[in-house]
Formats: structure tokens, C-alpha cells, sequence
């Protein structure tokens, strides 16, 4: 297996609004009493203040493994106790600005859904490296890119709706590596037609995967839309629509992909051996699950983890 797995998001933008909490882990966690912060802040990555990327921050604590200051940890901190302001509580003129070197990650639970249990994998940026900056890049593209190795299993054409502003697209499906080399199903996007006659001609599917490295923006963004209707007397009607588009759309492919079983590519073996680990890793987040109902009196009988949307077949790759 490559011994680098490409897995990046950069964001830099002004902050818009936070969830950070100062905590304290528990008597019967690993290392008791450890100050940590978790939580999300929000990026607004465009000087209109529309796009507004999250990023999710588990458990960052005071020190690093190696017993040195974590300087993430005093940023964060200075942002939880309002020493740097943020658009929603302080102004854009006063919210700090920052640049964010963080990872796609996946947000992963099951949730009852019309009495089935469904495994929700909702992308997002996961943790990273948070500086103060002076100022931003002048382009706007720069401050919120992706750039994935990412194994390519399928590729579906959604043609666009021009009433609810859509455009044609194409959903690029497969699976990138997280830095332990973990599998991700996930589906990308690309909107270009030249990118998406590209991704169509790969020809990729589960029997067929294609292997190469991708590059795009993250778009998190909601147009409020003002419709007026005339009246024949009186005022006219105003309403808000308001439209939320979250999207990774690729905006760059390298021009050869790599090649299998290749000293800088994968082997199926490997790739086989990374997806019966998500299984299970899987199994046991169903496991969590299964017990936090029961704590609740919600228990469910269930004689095997239920089934995963990753599969170990000898006839092809699904993720």
C-alpha cells in the first residue's frame, strides 16, 4: 500500500460562529481528568460571508503526545472564552481570521429511520491544525480545497433543475483513506461537463475500481432567494426561499491514475483486508448503538450486527 494516503482539506476564512466546549474527561476514562476541547467552529470562506465550512474537533487537549504546549488547543481556547470574536457574536470587521489544515472524515451513526436502522456517514472535516492569520488568499477557491486519493467504484449523472437552480452533476462514488489507512465510502461530485465526461469514460464499478487522486472545493453555502408577487390592490407578497447546497465538487484529477498492485498504489488484498476492517469497526459502532437503546429501555433484539454498506465480495469492490 502507498505509504502516504492523501487525505487533506484547507480552510482558511473568517470565523462565523463556534460549538466549542471546554471538558473534562471522567473517573473511568483512560487518562481521568484531562482538560480537552470538542466541538465544531464555522468558517465562512467568501467575503459575501456565504460559504460557511465546519469543522469538527473530537478531543484536543492541553499538551501533544510528546509532553510539548499543543498550540491548537490555546486557539481553541482563546475561541471558547471570546478573546477572539467570531461574525454571529462580534461583527465580521471583528471575528478573527484563521487557516485550518484538517482531513475528510466520516460522522457515523445509526438512526431509526421509518422503523429501519439506517448507517448515516455524513462527511466532514475532522480535526487538523488552526493558526491566526493577518490575511486570507486573495482567491476564494484557494481557502476551501480538498485533495483525496480515492479509490472510484461507480459514477451516476443527475441531470440539474434549472427551477431549483440545480445544474447537471456527476456523483462520483467510492472510498479515500483516513490517516490509520481506514477505509471511507464516499461520494464526490463533479459539475464541470468536461469533468464529468471524464468520470463517465473511466468506466469504473465495483469489478472495475479506478484508483487515482482528486482535487476540488467544498461548498457550504445558503441563498436566501426574495420573491415578490404584485398584488391587485395593497401591497405586494414578499417571501424568503432560502436554498442550502453542501457539496465536495472535484475540480482537478491527476492525468494518469495508478496502477494496481503497484509499490505506490494498492493490492486487492490490501484493499480486501482495509474493508473487512470496516466491517469491523461497523459492528461495533452497532454495538454502541444496540446498548445505549437498552440503557434507555429501547433494546433491541438483534442475534448479529446488522448488515453494513460495506461488502467483502469475491466478485467486486462495494463500498
Amino acid at each position: 500500500m502507498k505509504a502516504k494516503m492523501f487525505n487533506a482539506t484547507h480552510i482558511e476564512g473568517v470565523l462565523y460562529q463556534h460549538s466549542l466546549e471546554r471538558k473534562e474527561s471522567g473517573p473511568n476514562s483512560a487518562k481521568p481528568g484531562t482538560v480537552y476541547i470538542s466541538g465544531n467552529i464555522e468558517i465562512t470562506t467568501d467575503n459575501a460571508l456565504v460559504n460557511i465550512v465546519p469543522v469538527h474537533f473530537t478531543y484536543v487537549t492541553e499538551t501533544t503526545a510528546k509532553g510539548t504546549a499543543n498550540p491548537t488547543f490555546a486557539t481553541l481556547m482563546n475561541i471558547v472564552n471570546g478573546t477572539y470574536g467570531s461574525v454571529m457574536k462580534d461583527g465580521a470587521d471583528k471575528a478573527i481570521k484563521l487557516r485550518i489544515d484538517s482531513a475528510i472524515g466520516l460522522n457515523e451513526f445509526y438512526t431509526d429511520r421509518e422503523g429501519k436502522e439506517t448507517l448515516v456517514s455524513a462527511k466532514r472535516n475532522e480535526g487538523g491544525f488552526v493558526h491566526v492569520v493577518n490575511a486570507l488568499d486573495e482567491s476564494e477557491s484557494n481557502r476551501n480545497t480538498f485533495d483525496v486519493d480515492m479509490i472510484i467504484t461507480g459514477v451516476t449523472v443527475k441531470e440539474g433543475d434549472p427551477d431549483a437552480g440545480t445544474v447537471d452533476k456527476a456523483i462520483v462514488k467510492g472510498a479515500i483513506f483516513d490517516f490509520r489507512k481506514s477505509l471511507l465510502p464516499i461520494e464526490l461530485s463533479a459539475t464541470d461537463s468536461r469533468a464529468i465526461a471524464y468520470f463517465e469514460g473511466l468506466e469504473a464499478s465495483p469489478k472495475n475500481p479506478v484508483f487515482t487522486r482528486v482535487k476540488g472545493n467544498q461548498i457550504s453555502e445558503t441563498i436566501v432567494k426574495t420573491i415578490t408577487e404584485e398584488s391587485a390592490f395593497g401591497a405586494p407578497s414578499v417571501r424568503e426561499v432560502k436554498n442550502t447546497r453542501k457539496d465536495f465538487v472535484i475540480t482537478w484529477a491527476q492525468t494518469t491514475p495508478y496502477e494496481w498492485d503497484d509499490e505506490g498504489s494498492i493490492t486487492a488484498a490490501e484493499l480486501k483486508d482495509a474493508m473487512t476492517a470496516r466491517e469491523t469497526y461497523l459492528a461495533t459502532v452497532k454495538q454502541r448503538n444496540d446498548e445505549y437503546k437498552a440503557s434507555k429501555g429501547n433494546a433491541i433484539a438483534a442475534a448479529k450486527p446488522a448488515a453494513t454498506t460495506t461488502t467483502v465480495a469475491s466478485g467486486g469492490f462495494n463500498f
